[in-house]
């Protein structure tokens, strides 16, 4: 199981390996992530670009079956 939180407010995504996040190892940090979209079965982190904002691109998967999403502001 992994966990996937998504800040709205600084628009950064962090996966962790397991739920305890006091122990859970940090696997990938991702930053200009406007939305997570849920999809069929998985949830995509989309990433603005760098130079044209208004152009986002999915940067990652991964399956709603063995993800928590956690939402902060």
């Amino acid at each position: 199981m992994q966990t996937l939180i998504f800040n709205t407010t600084e628009k950064t995504v962090e996966v962790y390996e397991n739920i305890e996040l006091s122990t859970a190892k940090k696997l990938v940090r991702y930053i200009n992530v406007p939305t997570v979209r849920p999809k069929d079965g998985f949830y995509e982190v989309v990433q603005k670009d760098s130079i044209d904002e208004v152009k986002v691109y999915p940067v990652a998967r991964f399956p709603i079956s063995s993800t928590i999403m956690l939402i902060e502001r």
